[in-house]
């Protein structure tokens, strides 16, 4: 992998071929730009793009939206170009009402010249446009769920008078996805579940190359009583499920994180300590002093899971998706039924007579390193310089709706 130094755009690389009088000359590396969907909170997403942009620290960053004050800390001194979007205003709070409007600007961003674009998305981000010449590399955390696999829950936590107006924009996006996902050269997934869903969703194959981890910021810790639930509070994350479950085994319970369903949840279980978002240094606190960590989504692949782990904590998830490669059933944690909250109880319940040794979650959260992923993610970009652009579609069908 000489090729491909840890530097990113356009230095000197490892030495090549011999010229014909017998000096050694040198391959310039590839010159890489990066691209994620948009940059507003540290979120498991966020924290893949990040160490993916410490790999290529010379690489220009565009992505639709960019909160400096919130995220300008962990991508100082970095090129960031945004959108035009990025005049609206949003933050994390506001950012969703834009929905329509992030097909065309993620068809618009403004990458730079480059060998090869490594976009990071579970949206939009796909759909930025390498320059002529450039392979577009997609390390994809999911397609983007709520034209595809969750598709129908859209559509019921939408006011039943602007289902019908929903119902047509997610059309239209959906048909700007699959017209993005052709132009794409190499899918990396995070997941077998994720691999499934492109091959499914954009007829495409992608390689496996499971997310970073920073297994070295958790340590184990002395536990207390109370379950820990680390997530955006959102529908899909299925918040309600672990709450209802902690409720009916009477465990006490206390929930990281934020989002549109917060206040709802909140007034619903006044039994359950509701934290907000917490820094990096209060989470590994909060992990090393759980019981247990409850993962009730089907994630995709879910770090949360294997940081639990990491801070030597077992882990009680559904029995779904990503869970199923990163927790060992009956060693690291327990796994329930899907959306099933009498099983999540059982599991919660069980927890008392799980054999658990800390330093077995240690070791299993070990797999998922960050030098890991970026031996794999390298080769992974390796594989798609060396077989070059695909033949992209051109003319009205390649705009996909825009």
């Amino acid at each position: 992998m000489s090729d491909l130094p840890a530097g990113g755009s356009g230095a000197p690389g490892g030495a090549g071929a011999a010229d014909p009088n017998g000096t050694a000359t040198r391959t310039p590396a590839p010159r890489i730009a990066l691209a994620h969907d948009y940059l507003l909170v540290m979120r498991g997403a966020e924290r893949v793009f990040a160490a993916i942009s410490d790999m290529f620290p010379q690489a220009p960053i565009v992505t639709l939206l960019y909160d400096r004050q919130a995220l300008g800390w962990r991508f100082q001194g970095r090129s960031v170009s945004a959108s035009p979007l990025q005049r609206l205003g949003a933050d994390q709070r506001s950012f969703r009402r834009m929905l329509p409007l992030y097909p065309a600007a993620a068809s618009r961003l403004p990458v730079p010249a480059c060998d090869a674009l490594i976009s990071s998305s579970s949206a939009f981000a796909h759909g930025a446009r390498a320059p002529a010449g450039a392979v577009h590399l997609c390390y994809c955390h999911s397609p983007f769920r709520y034209v595809w696999h969750e598709h129908a829950r859209a559509l019921q936590e939408t006011p039943a008078p602007l289902r019908g107006p929903m119902r047509g924009m997610l059309a239209m996006i959906r048909r700007w996805d699959l017209a993005a996902s052709r132009r794409v050269d190499r899918y990396v997934a995070n997941s077998l579940l994720t691999r499934e869903r492109i091959r499914s969703f954009y007829g495409r194959e992608a390689a496996v190359v499971h997310p970073p981890v920073e297994t070295t910021r958790f340590a184990p810790g002395v536990p207390g009583d109370e379950l820990l639930l680390v997530s955006e509070i959102v529908a899909h994350k299925r918040v309600a499920v672990a709450l209802e479950a902690a409720r009916r085994a009477r465990a006490p319970i206390a929930v990281a994180g934020s989002g549109p369903d917060h206040e709802a949840l909140a007034g619903a279980y006044p039994e359950a300590r509701f934290l907000g978002r917490v820094d990096d240094h209060e989470l590994a606190a909060l992990y090393a002093g759980a019981r247990a960590v409850l993962v009730p989504a089907m994630e995709e692949f879910g770090i949360t899971a294997v940081e639990a782990q990491a801070a030597g904590r077992p882990v009680v998830a559904a029995r779904a998706g990503g869970a199923l490669e990163t927790v060992v059933e009956g060693r690291t944690g327990l796994l329930a039924g899907l959306d099933d909250v009498e099983d999540f109880r059982r599991a919660i319940e069980g927890l008392q007579k799980l054999r658990f040794d800390p330093q077995d979650a240690v070791a299993n959260a070990q797999r998922f390193s960050v030098d890991a992923f970026r031996r794999a993610l390298r080769a992974e970009l390796e594989k798609a310089l060396e077989q070059g652009p695909r033949a992209r579609p051109t003319g009205r069908r390649a705009k996909g709706g825009e």
